[in-house]
């Protein structure tokens, strides 16, 4: 009798320990911090905001490549379609490339991007080895002459090709712009003003008109010179309530309700992609690249760079960046030409669009059919890679042969861009002899 009363309970104390543990790992993976414990390794600098929100990218089953796929797409789908995907799915799926598909899977994202394997990961967070080209492009050689001899980790390395994103480096694309000079007879970024917001019929308020709080009443000045106050937008339409109901801050998904294009944007970026998995939004102190003391415990939202009333869109455009950006890249800005060109648009000097600022390559200003300017709050968008930036803001001022060169100049880029470029890409060359 003793000895089943024994066994009895280790049972019941082993049943305890288990739901103990259980417990307590449910816990810890509740807690985003805890999840740092559960980490297989350091993410890549494109994903380490969201590493502690697992539910991003994995389901339940974890281990599915399906939903693995179907979360790479959900963020970076809208962005692989509009930039005309040079290796889409479809390339992969035709049986008549069955046998490539057996030596690079092609159909799923985390074949070239693995998370998780610093060991083995590179730029633009490639996890494959340079040579990956080699499996299907193996006879470039000889059917190019201009490609004899180029090494087969030196496609994307050399600046003429990438995997996705080809818009600026097509061959045919080489030929129409190849010839252009350094600098255009025209050189203007696209320009147009705030980007419009969701069209209000309500009238202008007036000082009289504010239903913000007494406490507040020191602010009503600047709203009362915003372009909320003139689309008859009151203190409560953003602060949600009056009173004691009254919030004195405004998160960005309010600021959504009427800027929806810009808010996407920036819910899709480094900025704002925390907020979009709904995490607290990003702290500067937690970026990985070289920040100001003086911001690192500002939290990132629409106010961040544009103020608490109006748009500043002036403000937005540098010293909002240089309010938290401390990188090498940053620091040169007002050493260079492009500087010098803003303080000449800002002081009247030459025309509007004639200056660069940060937010002209980073995040360019389009204008739409209809005339209306939009921003692409996503500053990742014409970033990575470098190339993407061409078409929507380098050969806005400077010929295509240019800019292909002074991007691939990484000094040059560290200097922002402040001298001629020592490097020279061999694309339009290429394509120029081909064409002849």
């Amino acid at each position: 009798m003793k000895g089943r009363t024994k066994r009895l309970s280790w049972a019941l104390w082993a049943l305890c320990s288990l739901a103990a543990g259980a417990a307590l790992a449910d816990r810890l993976v509740s807690e985003p911090r805890s999840r740092q414990l559960f980490l297989p390794g350091r993410t890549t600098d494109g994903h380490y905001q969201i590493e502690l929100e697992c539910a991003a990218c994995h389901t339940p089953r974890f281990t599915s490549a399906d939903d693995l796929q179907a979360a790479c797409i959900s963020c970076h789908g809208a962005e692989l379609a509009e930039a005309k995907d040079s290796h889409p799915t479809s390339k992969f799926t035709d049986p008549r490339n069955a046998e490539r598909v057996a030596l690079l899977d092609g159909r799923l994202c985390i074949t070239c991007h693995a998370e998780h394997r610093p060991e083995r990961t590179g730029s633009m967070g490639l996890s494959l080895p340079g040579d990956y080209c080699y499996h299907c492009h193996e006879d470039v050689g000889t059917e190019r002459e201009s490609h004899v001899g180029l090494a087969f980790d030196s496609c994307a390395s050399s600046g003429c090709h990438n995997f996705h994103d080809n818009r600026a480096l097509y061959e045919d694309y080489l030929v129409q712009h190849g010839s252009e000079p350094w600098l255009l007879s025209a050189p203007l970024i696209a320009k147009g003003g705030p980007e419009p917001a969701r069209k209000s019929s309500a009238k202008a308020l007036g000082l009289g008109e504010a239903d913000g709080p007494a406490f507040a009443r020191q602010e009503t000045a600047a709203w009362l010179a915003s372009a909320h106050a003139e689309a008859g937008v009151n203190c409560s339409g953003c602060h949600q309530g009056t009173g004691a109901g009254f919030s004195p801050d405004v998160p960005s998904e309010v600021c959504g309700t009427c800027h929806a294009g810009p808010t996407e944007g920036w819910l899709s970026g480094r900025h704002g992609m925390r907020v979009k998995t709904g995490a607290q939004p990003m702290r500067v102190s937690e970026a990985r690249k070289p920040m100001k003391a003086s911001a690192h415990d500002s939290e990132l939202s629409c106010s961040s760079c544009h103020g608490n009333h109006g748009t500043e869109t002036e403000r937005a455009a540098l010293e909002a960046c240089e309010a938290c950006h401390d990188d090498e890249h940053t620091r040169a800005y007002r050493r260079s030409k492009h500087f010098a060109l803003l303080m000449e648009e800002r002081s009247g000097r030459i025309a509007a669009g004639g200056g660069v600022s940060c937010a002209s390559c980073h995040l360019p200003k389009r204008v739409d059919e209809g005339g209306r300017p939009s921003t692409q709050h996503n500053q990742n968008d014409n970033l990575r890679p470098a190339e993407k930036m061409i078409r929507t803001a380098c050969q806005s001022c400077h010929g295509l042969p240019f800019s292909i060169d002074s991007l691939a100049d990484r000094a040059l880029a560290q200097r922002n861009f402040d001298r001629a470029p020592s490097a020279h890409v061999l694309s339009v060359d290429f394509a120029l002899e081909r064409a002849k």
